[in-house]
């Protein structure tokens, strides 16, 4: 059984290093994964095609900055003695270190958390780009699934892509240390029910297109089900694999509830301020298609006047719990300066 040759979230030092780490952890994964199921053509090279397309990682880097920021608040809460033989450790057998962490199923458990949530967010694109939802024919810069391959193909690459994400939480791939059984029970309990609010509130988003009298209430209700549910989860099941503690998790969500409802109006905004090129997907299409958003409901500037004030909120929320220094915090000022 092979393992990755080094540890890719821990330690942190930047949100590049941070980036560009998983970004390559992912994509061996990604391989790893579907050298495992084994899908027929050309349901195999569909799903192949929408997920290595360039997106922005959000969720993924979301449940690696949980992972690492509770592994750092862990590691200064260790006494002066224990971070002293931590680091005699690292200075004096720095492989038996990488090998410790190569072998960590907590670490390995956070590689299948980060890709079961990259996985169902990806089925939920492919199936919004479908002629019967919002009928797109460009995503993450490049042609949508039913676009290259065909409908009934792409239909079929999200439905497979929404099982694995929940396989691969517990799968026997070649390239993960087995899979812990009590982490991943805790996994599924926070996975599971956000995903089934992801699609509610994308079935809320289309009954209220067209809709008149929607309120800034009515609006959140939809988002923090179709956006923020999955960013929970993303930052929740980060922090189970590092083993957060309950008033840890209580601000994990907490955080997550915000700026899963801060992206939302961001998205918003993008799509009437951004271009086709930069957002890798149509702009305007929110017009397009009527949809109720926080543009239509308050204006631009008043929209990012709010999405400031969430993110802010976001902020405290880790700080109060993890510090003024980690990657989570890293990762929100990322998405608060984002273009696309």
């Amino acid at each position: 059984m092979s393992y990755p040759s080094t540890p890719q979230f821990v330690p942190f030092d930047s949100f590049e290093q941070l980036s560009s780490s998983l970004r390559v952890q992912l994509a061996e994964d990604i391989e790893a994964l579907f050298t495992y199921a084994d899908l027929p053509s050309p349901l195999d090279e569909a799903c192949r095609y929408v997920m290595t397309g360039e997106g922005k990682l959000v969720r993924p880097l979301l449940v690696a900055s949980a992972f690492a920021s509770v592994i750092a608040a862990a590691d200064n809460a260790a006494s002066a003695d224990e971070q002293a033989k931590t680091k005699t450790i690292m200075q004096d057998k720095p492989d038996d270190l990488a090998a410790l962490l190569r072998h960590e199923a907590h670490y390995d458990m956070c590689r299948r958390a980060a890709l079961a949530v990259e996985l169902l967010h990806t089925y939920s694109l492919v199936h919004d780009d479908l002629p019967c939802m919002d009928d797109d024919e460009l995503r993450r810069g490049q042609p949508t699934a039913h676009i290259v391959f065909t409908e009934a193909t792409a239909l079929l690459a999200g439905d497979v892509l929404q099982t694995l994400a929940f396989e691969v939480l517990s799968a026997e791939i070649a390239t993960f240390a087995p899979f812990n059984d009590l982490i991943a029970s805790k996994l599924l309990a926070v996975f599971a029910p956000r995903a089934r609010r992801m699609v509610a509130g994308q079935m809320l988003d289309l009954n209220a297109e067209a809709s008149t009298g929607i309120s800034q209430t009515d609006l959140e209700a939809i988002h923090r089900d179709k956006t923020g549910a999955l960013i929970e989860a993303a930052l929740l099941m980060g922090g189970i694999c590092a083993g957060a503690t309950a008033p840890q998790r209580m601000a994990l969500q907490d955080c997550a509830q915000h700026i899963g409802l801060a992206f939302q109006v961001q998205d918003d905004i993008l799509d009437v301020t951004g271009n086709t090129d930069d957002l890798g997907k149509p702009a305007g299409s929110d017009e397009k298609l009527d949809k109720s958003t926080y543009v239509k409901l308050m204006g631009v500037n008043a929209a990012k006047d709010y999405a400031q004030s969430l993110f802010t909120e976001g902020r405290s929320a880790i700080i109060r719990e993890l510090g003024d220094d980690n990657a989570i915090l890293a990762v929100i000022e990322w998405l608060w300066q984002r273009k696309k």
